[in-house]
């Protein structure tokens, strides 16, 4: 996982309440085998079926940040709808509510989730929505959202916080005690089961 400690880039705003996992990414891409190239599949029937859908508009290419209404995430606990916003080129989604596991598996994969108020959420979409080339920047060590004249200050419990700033997933924390694990293993009966 990338160390994420601010990020400044262009918006999309979505202004859609209670986007689901299914909505996120159908389940027709949850068959494959890899980790990644599920950008295609990120939004699918709104990008297929409606020409003025925000991420079919030229004016949102190559934006970062997505700007979502609220409960943003909810259904299923997919991580494919995680890596489709990843691969599409998402670094962070700003919403007013999140589904918790979508939250928690944004966290731990490295897609920044901020929680704005309602009211923030709304003014920044109106700002993308007038000048789409405006600079958005999130700040997880100050912990701050900022465009134009414009700062809100956003909760994030710490150990997420510390993880993404650090850059490490699950795995990279379990690395980090390798001496531990490794002494454990060795101080264990024989006639334990062993680790290969």
């Amino acid at each position: 996982m990338q160390k994420f400690t601010r990020h400044t880039g262009r918006a999309v705003p979505l202004r859609r309440s209670n986007v689901d996992t299914d909505q996120i990414i159908p389940a027709v891409y949850l068959k494959r085998v890899t980790r990644s190239g599920y950008e295609d599949g990120l939004f699918r029937a709104w990008r297929e079926n409606e020409p003025d859908f925000v991420l079919n508009q030229d004016r949102y290419a190559g934006a970062t940040i997505l700007v979502a209404g609220p409960d943003f995430g909810t259904g299923s606990s997919r991580e494919h709808a995680v890596w489709a916003l990843m691969d599409y080129g998402f670094k962070v989604v700003i919403s007013p509510r999140f589904g918790d596991i979508f939250r928690g598996n944004s966290l731990k994969t490295g897609l920044l989730t901020v929680l704005l108020p309602d009211s923030a959420v709304s003014l920044l979409s109106d700002t993308v929505e007038e000048d789409p080339s405006i600079d958005v920047t999130i700040d997880l060590v100050e912990q701050t959202v900022s465009w134009a004249d414009q700062n809100y200050g956003f909760e994030i419990e710490e150990y997420s916080r510390w993880r993404m700033i650090e850059g490490l997933d699950d795995i990279d924390v379990s690395l980090r005690h390798v001496a531990d694990i490794a002494s454990y293993e060795n101080s264990r009966r024989p006639w334990l089961p062993a680790v290969s």
